[in-house]
């Protein structure tokens, strides 16, 4: 069973903070304390390190343990921090007793992307994974739902599994996972803010997010407007994000991780280029579009 406020604060916002780098291309965490500071200010339930944001998959797995120390240094008991984990199971394994050890709150398995993974394998990943965990809660992130909803629901019963993150376009298929499994399951939307409403609408609660490192007040007032109901509402505060979201799909959303870096460095916080294969810098053209947003917003000054 979930702890009531980790349960609580993982219907929330689960925001996936971005991985700094310094001019020698080491990691930079003390370079998140504005971000972190400022994102908890506005409320933020859940920070999340390791994310694709957080370009888990350009990170070397020291710099990936590392990390997590760091976060939980910096948030300081301030909320619950998730650690994502993945990669070989045996990584993985060693990325989740390093959650234990430093102080997080639970995990975010991130779905395996070998091309060869099974269903039932991918169940047993997750399984070794929960015992290195040793009682520590896990959320699945889900970015494939081809695995299929009986295969999902294998996946949820997993002792120590307590939600799934859901980052498919495919509210429908998350309605029959809904429904195939335990009802204590949480079932976060895993698409950020612009597919939130959708998610909401069949069951998810809560939403990731990268804006939440450019703009918290944003993703915690549109989080309010789909607690409450008003889906007119977030739909607006949705639609004035869009110039920065076109921006960060990009490239075959090579961008992504681009878009808020760069934000971040207009804004005066400096954390870095992205490592490839994502791009860097943005293009002219991007940046032209995404400094138009962050002035159209105040983020910067005209």
């Amino acid at each position: 069973m979930t702890p009531a406020p980790l349960r609580e604060a993982l219907a929330g916002i689960s925001g996936i903070l971005v991985t700094p780098f310094d001019a020698d291309d080491r990691i930079a965490p003390a370079r998140l304390r504005p971000i972190l500071d400022r994102a908890l200010t506005a409320g933020l339930h859940v920070p999340v390190v390791n994310g694709n944001t957080g370009e888990f998959y350009a990170l070397a797995v020291d710099e990936a343990e590392a990390m997590i120390g760091e976060v939980c240094a910096l948030v300081d008991g301030r909320a619950p921090v998730l650690a994502g984990v993945g990669r070989s199971v045996k990584e993985a394994c060693r990325l989740a007793a390093a959650a234990r050890r430093e102080g997080a709150a639970g995990l975010m398995i991130h779905q395996p992307p070998d091309p060869f993974a099974s269903p039932r394998g991918v169940t047993d990943y997750v399984r070794r994974v929960a015992e290195a965990a040793d009682g520590l809660p896990i959320m699945l992130y889900l970015r494939n739902d081809a695995i299929g909803t009986a295969a999902i629901a294998a996946l949820c019963a997993v002792p120590g599994v307590v939600g799934v993150k859901w980052a498919t376009p495919n509210p429908m298929k998350l309605a029959e996972a809904i429904a195939a499994c335990d009802p204590a399951i949480l079932w976060v939307g895993g698409l950020a803010e612009v597919w939130a409403p959708a998610l909401y609408a069949v069951g998810a609660r809560g939403f990731t997010s990268g804006l939440i490192n450019v703009w918290p007040e944003r993703s915690l007032a549109i989080l309010a407007a789909l607690d409450g109901g008003d889906y007119a509402g977030a739909r607006v505060l949705i639609a004035d994000m869009a110039p920065f979201e076109a921006v960060r799909a990009m490239e075959l959303n090579g961008t992504n991780v681009t878009g808020v870096k760069a934000a971040l460095a207009a804004m005066g916080t400096d954390c870095g280029p992205t490592r490839p294969p994502a791009s860097w810098p943005l293009t002219a053209e991007q940046q032209a579009v995404l400094e138009r947003f962050l002035k159209a917003n105040r983020l910067i000054h005209a």
